[in-house]
């Protein structure tokens, strides 16, 4: 290569860092200061991938690149990303970022290069594949730049509905009997009503069924109607909600609960609470999405740390020096893959760089702790956790969420949690449900003890036949594939056989880390659990699903 040669490309990744440097900003509303070159999205930035996709898609835009190019694709940093941009260019000219001054009128280009089709113009009607050569997954509709809002869901809709009517895609189809280790459920596709095992379910210790909580929801409706028509702090608090938050404060060791009206709006009223743009929230990349949308909305510095407390500890490191508030979120159980947090570790870095620390256990509550409380009363430190969250539409048979933690930050809660206090909460008859569903839990033991012998039968089956599941320690055994299609076609083998389980792909996981999702209860007996691994050993011979054995 010439001097001349290098001159040029250093000068075009210089004007590629400039225009990518800006595209962040806009996508972010970080100030340019903060955004180092050779900042990393997720670890560095707290910058998901779906703003990633949004990122990207208008760097292609205002370079004049095709929409669907890949080659600024799985891109770490900032400076890695500029340097793509150069690549992709191929020697053409960087645009300048535009200045303050003619910003109006570059928003204006940009739009109009965001365009795929002329305002006026006819609609092409998109085409696809069929099914069996269908490439595409459901992250390639999350961020379509067009001027029509509705122009990716209609593109969506061609493909969800070839997708589902090829059998692949199962969610949402109807239950017509209780939800217990056996299920009636309707295709609403080809209008046939099966029973299935199911093993799709979080009815971990069955109580949606007990006759004691349907009898407690049954009086208490009777007593106080449907529900009572507003927010807590407005006429909406029943007697039955104050002794709910009792009863979940003695389960979680604490001084004080709250309840919220779904474990998602817990999250998000919890953080987006507690945080402000000076304070810093430091969130596993695998939380589920009610921790992810909530850390969005506070506002706050997000750091995502890959699912290990070394790169939790890094992230704290590189922040130690930062001003503001610190908060570590995770989950307890990780609800896609099964394991566990290490916790202690997590707690004991949390006081080293002074931070506190949130646990969801939507996934552990009922499920570890010789009492069913939780991911601390599994770890011997039930009571040493600043805020545990849970939710009660899993183990505990309702609906709704809540948070358990000393009483000030409660109190604190009732009044910044826009969640709690700009919503509906649960029926008086819910809580009912949900106390009665605590008392059993407490005084039948037999069910957690069931629960687990359940868990290791059929995990040591699966593990057995050589599939795949993760690190899985808890109710939750994936079925780890990788591959979309190959993932479908292994649900619908399943499903076919008489099995219901979850075939989980993007959103739920990221793409090539598809699964099915198995969930273990109580209910289920040991014959449910012989049936349900054969079904899975045949039907990945059937596709071709590859095991270790």
């Amino acid at each position: 290569m010439t001097d001349t040669q290098t001159t040029l490309q250093d000068t075009q990744f210089e004007d590629a860092l400039a225009l990518t440097l800006y595209v962040v900003q806009q996508q972010t509303g970080y100030p340019l200061d903060q955004l180092a070159a050779d900042a990393e999205f997720e670890t560095d930035l707290g910058i998901d991938s779906i703003v990633q996709l949004e990122i990207t898609a208008d760097l292609l835009a205002r370079c004049g690149l095709s929409a669907d190019s890949g080659k600024l694709s799985g891109t770490v940093s900032i400076s890695e990303l500029a340097r793509k941009l150069v690549l992709a260019l191929d020697g053409r000219p960087v645009p300048a970022p535009p200045t303050a001054k003619d910003k109006t009128a570059a928003d204006g280009e940009l739009l109009d290069m965001l365009l795929k089709t002329p305002h006026n113009a006819p609609k092409e009607t998109p085409t696809f594949p069929a099914p069996t050569t269908e490439t595409r997954t459901m992250r390639d509709f999350a961020d379509v730049p067009h001027r029509d809002l509705f122009h990716k869901v209609e593109a969506f809709d061609s493909f969800y509905k070839t997708q589902r009517d090829a059998g692949f895609y199962w969610y949402g189809m109807p239950l017509e009997s209780p939800c217990q280790n056996r299920a009636v459920i309707h295709d609403e596709v080809s209008g046939q009503r099966n029973e299935f095992l199911m093993f799709a379910s979080n009815n971990y210790l069955g109580l949606a069924n007990d006759p004691r909580v349907i009898e407690a929801i049954r009086d208490a409706a009777s007593l106080y109607g449907a529900t009572n028509t507003g927010c807590r702090l407005i006429g909406g608090s029943n007697v039955l909600h104050k002794e709910l938050e009792r009863k979940l404060a003695e389960l979680k060791g604490t001084e004080d609960s709250i309840v919220f009206p779904s474990g998602y709006s817990a999250n998000v009223g919890t953080i987006s609470a507690l945080m402000g743009s000076r304070d810093i929230v430091f969130t596993d990349a695998l939380n589920h999405m009610s921790i992810q949308d909530g850390c969005k909305l506070s506002g706050a510095s997000r750091r995502i740390y890959q699912h290990t407390t070394g790169a939790l500890e890094r992230a704290l490191e590189r922040s130690a020096d930062a001003d503001g508030g610190r908060l570590i979120v995770t989950d307890g159980v990780f609800s896609m893959h099964g394991d566990i947090v290490d916790l202690p570790r997590v707690v004991e870095l949390a006081r080293r760089y002074d931070a506190k620390v949130l646990v969801d256990d939507a996934h552990s509550t009922g499920v570890l702790g010789k009492t069913g409380s939780g991911t601390s009363e599994h770890f011997g430190m039930k009571g040493q956790i600043d805020l545990e969250l849970g939710t009660f539409s899993k183990t505990l048979a309702g609906v709704g969420g809540f948070v358990a933690a000393r009483a000030d930050v409660v109190e604190y809660l009732r009044f910044y949690a826009n969640s709690y206090v700009f919503a509906a909460t649960i029926p008086a008859h819910v809580a009912a449900g949900l106390i009665a569903s605590i008392d059993i839990m407490k005084s039948e033991p037999q069910r957690i003890e069931t629960l687990w012998r359940n868990i290791g039968h059929l995990k040591s089956k699966l593990l057995k036949a050589g599939f795949d599941l993760g690190e899985t320690q808890s109710a939750i055994l994936p079925i780890v594939i990788g591959d979309d299609r190959k993932t479908l076609e292994m649900g619908r083998a399943v499903r076919a056989r008489g099995m219901f389980c979850q075939t989980v792909v993007f959103p739920g996981v990221s793409v090539g880390d598809a699964r099915l999702r198995i969930s273990v209860t109580s209910e289920h007996t040991l014959e449910d659990l012989d049936l349900a691994a054969q079904i899975v050993i045949d039907s990945a011979e059937e596709v071709g699903v590859q095991t270790h054995v």
